[in-house]
């Protein structure tokens, strides 16, 4: 979904065409498989960061645009809102000096787009949900002038028949319907990705969707949404609810959602999810493009209209081999550096861990489903199920499995001790401490009469002060 297209409309001729050079890069893809033509290379580490764009009274400021413009950085994009953008980091191996280096680069380019940000009058915001969004400020005179965002738009409008309807069930209730799909663009992640080598690619896939439940219930940060305390990560039943949008039994209603945990482990191979997008989901976005069979240009984006937690991306390495990707997209941005890499390490060290061949997966599938959604829920005091069907805390499981789990993968990968320790502690802490960014949210609205403007106001502020969220004190402004 990052490419653009020519037109926001389409004829079913378009429909016609896109979806027979579908199958054929489909087929074709299957056959590099077999013949063992796609990249060995692996570990190889990259993210993209979402933000927020605001005004001195921490509202949205649909301004990307002129800042983009101005910014003039080719790893900076648009998203779906005016007031968000999306920073991109170059992949690198994932070896000895790799996160400090991740650590050292998004805090300088964030510094950089900072200053940008206060020099124009406004700030820069990373959050899951920005608590002070309102319902009207999500309207299509707010979406990015793009054919891409337009088309999306329209082209689920079309398959649904009906305005978006939210029902979320948390701490407090929200319903409400909605005439767009700019529902998603109250949802900002870091989006973590892996290069794996192809024939174990499923592994990385199935160890990625087993542990997700662990990312999600450690970086908990979007809790509100319209002045409501829902879930920890709202952001999940958000996005899922904002895009609805089947598979062709029933579409709108299929068994298979366009945003989704997934419908299982990979048996085999990675080319299942690939497969399963070509029968399962009808072409949303039929942009056709004038190039070769091999460049996969309407497969990757078709892929891109589906949007797995943990999605699988074909790119080419260099030399022009195609590769596989885990695109990691639980955890919400922020509150700070420091939490993101401390996420990420975490997140890294626990698949590279439950991806060695001598390795089984600790969850079938369902289990990690159900996990998923109640850790997303509930945060780190929600009750798990881990192996042999034990129930267990998300925090005591985390203490005692699943950190010394993630410093073994990470200690496998060439890691040094001094980053392994550094980003585990943070988690460490952050379990001891039970305060997560969203914890911190709920603690600060309590203390201070619900001022949604000065909780975020003092939530930007320490996010430029770069300590750890844990660390940050609720009493006093």
């Amino acid at each position: 979904m990052g490419q653009e297209i020519s037109s926001a409309h389409f004829s079913e001729e378009d429909f016609s065409e896109f979806l027979a050079r579908l199958r054929e890069e489909t087929q074709w893809l299957n056959a590099c498989y077999t013949n063992g033509a796609c990249s060995h290379q692996g570990n190889l580490a990259g993210y993209e960061v979402e933000a927020w764009l605001v005004d001195a009274a921490m509202q949205a400021t649909p301004d990307n645009t002129a800042f983009l413009t101005a910014l003039d950085d080719p790893l900076a994009t648009p998203e779906l809102a005016l007031f968000n953008i999306e920073l991109n980091y170059p992949p690198l191996p994932l070896q000895r000096g790799a996160l400090d280096t991740m650590q050292r680069d998004l805090d300088a380019f964030l510094q950089r787009v900072s200053a940008l940000a206060e020099s124009r009058g406004e700030h820069l915001v990373m959050i899951g949900i920005l608590p002070t969004l309102r319902r009207d400020q999500l309207n299509l005179k707010n979406m990015t002038p793009l054919n891409r965002y337009r088309a999306l738009n329209e082209q689920i409008l079309r398959f649904r028949g009906r305005p978006v309807h939210l029902d979320i069930v948390g701490r407090e209730h929200l319903q409400y319907d909605h005439n767009d799909v700019m529902l998603e663009a109250a949802t900002t992640s870091f989006q973590l990705h892996l290069q794996v080598p192809f024939e174990r690619a499923h592994c990385y896939y199935n160890a990625a969707i087993a542990l997700s439940f662990a990312s999600v219930g450690v970086a908990g940060n979007s809790p509100y949404l319209f002045g409501r305390d829902l879930w920890d990560e709202t952001r999940i039943p958000l996005f899922e609810q904002a895009i609805e949008v089947g598979g062709y039994r029933g579409v709108a209603q299929g068994p298979l959602r366009r945003v989704s945990f997934g419908s299982g482990y990979a048996r085999h191979s990675i080319l299942e999810c690939f497969n399963e997008n070509l029968e399962h989901f009808p072409v949303l976005l039929p942009r056709l493009f004038d190039t070769p069979v091999e460049s996969m240009s309407h497969l990757r984006l078709h892929n891109g209209t589906i949007w797995r937690w943990n999605r699988p991306l074909v790119g080419f390495d260099p030399e022009g081999t195609p590769h596989f990707r885990i695109e990691h997209r639980v955890i919400p941005t922020g509150p700070t550096v420091a939490d993101m890499l401390a996420n990420a390490a975490f997140y890294y060290g626990l698949v590279a861990f439950h991806a060695r061949p001598d390795r089984s997966l600790p969850l079938d599938f369902a289990s990690a489903r159900d996990n998923f959604y109640q850790a997303a829920k509930t945060g780190l005091g929600t009750h798990v199920r881990w192996q042999n069907g034990q129930r267990i805390t998300l925090s005591q499981l985390v203490c005692q499995w699943l950190i010394p789990q993630a410093r073994e993968g990470l200690q496998s990968l060439g890691i040094s001790e001094a980053e392994i320790e550094h980003n585990l502690c943070i988690i460490a802490e952050r379990i001891e401490t039970g305060q997560t960014g969203a914890q911190w949210q709920r603690q600060f609205l309590q203390q201070h009469s619900g001022d949604f403007e000065l909780m975020t106001s003092v939530y930007h502020a320490n996010q430029q002060g770069g300590r750890p969220v844990h660390q940050w004190p609720v009493g006093h402004v």
